[in-house]
């Protein structure tokens, strides 16, 4: 059971540039004013929204990738960020353009963005001299868990990430 105030969330941030509008692999513009008919799990029609992405490629700078050496850090720093803002943390992966987290976040959605935010700026800064700019999209993934039986599956979902940096609860940090 979470603490007062609090909820068990899977959280899923991207790296800048690396999910566009109009990608192949379906989106969402922002309040889904814009949207394929598929998502990831079920992609759209091939060549649906195929020239908004090529404009949005055109118009964007490079998706950031994060090279493999340094997803130890950015995963280590995200989970040092959370233990300093009291957070408990279940499961974190990080591959070259997302980080799946499984931790216990405010129930306020403005104040769970507020700590991943303050999560991703702390892995920003500890890459910059690898990575300078911007490395996080702006938005990202704050689902909520509904019960033990889902966060179990999304337990084992990030654990099972391929190509990618993963810890868990019973790892040290």
């Amino acid at each position: 059971m979470p603490r007062p105030g609090m909820a068990w969330r899977h959280v899923v941030i991207s790296t800048y540039n690396s999910w566009l509008p109009g990608d192949p692999r379906g989106f969402r513009s922002k309040d889904h004013k814009v949207h394929s008919s598929g998502d990831y799990k079920n992609p759209p029609p091939q060549g649906e929204h195929a020239g908004l992405h090529r404009f949005s490629q055109e118009i964007s700078s490079d998706k950031v990738v994060i090279p493999n050496d340094l997803w130890p850090v950015i995963g280590r720093t995200i989970i040092q960020k959370l233990k300093e803002q009291a957070i408990e943390v279940l499961a974190v992966s990080v591959s070259a353009t997302h980080c799946h987290i499984q931790a216990e976040l405010p129930v306020d959605r403005k104040q769970t963005k507020k700590v991943i935010g303050n999560c991703k700026r702390a892995a920003s800064h500890k890459v910059r001299d690898r990575i300078p700019g911007q490395i996080w999209g702006l938005r990202g993934k704050y689902e909520l868990i509904e019960d033990k039986r889902h966060q179990l599956n999304v337990y084992n979902y990030v654990l099972k990430q391929k190509d990618a940096w993963i810890w868990s609860f019973k790892d040290p940090a």
